[in-house]
């Protein structure tokens, strides 16, 4: 599955377009957004900003790994747009509350955000090192 989303998705473009994606929605005056009536999930753009954010530093993280063949400077990286991530979400949530038209400060989004973030990370040095890894020694051994 990892070549697969390295072949597909590891070029510049996806991660860029999907930081745009997420600046673009985290914008969005509150006016535009869709009203919750009928079938309501509680809480349910919590899972939106930990989607984002999370996708935010997996494709990210995706996109270094095909590019970087030190795994220290991947590491760092990686922890780099963690850090980034957790950063821009903060910087959302006070855009919104000082410029953006019905569009409030939420904690519970920040908190989503890094959730997502720390998801995005983890699954970067669970699923995309051991690959690196691999193929760079190549005993298949983790190190």
């Amino acid at each position: 599955m990892i070549p697969f989303l390295r072949k597909y998705f590891g070029n510049l473009i996806t991660p860029l377009l999907w930081t745009a994606l997420v600046a673009v929605l985290c914008c969005l005056p509150g006016r535009i957004l869709p009203n919750e009536t009928g079938f309501k999930i509680p809480e349910f753009d919590k899972f939106v900003h930990a989607g984002m954010f999370g996708g935010f530093v997996f494709l990210w993280a995706l996109y270094l790994s095909k590019k970087i063949t030190d795994t220290r400077i991947l590491l760092r990286l990686f922890f780099l747009f963690f850090i980034f991530s957790n950063a821009f979400g903060i910087g959302m949530e006070f855009l919104q509350k000082c410029c953006i038209p019905m569009r409030d400060y939420d904690e519970a989004d920040i908190i989503a955000d890094m959730v997502g973030a720390g998801i995005g990370y983890g699954l970067s040095n669970m699923l995309l090192l051991p690959q690196f890894m691999k193929k760079t020694t190549g005993t298949g051994e983790k190190v």
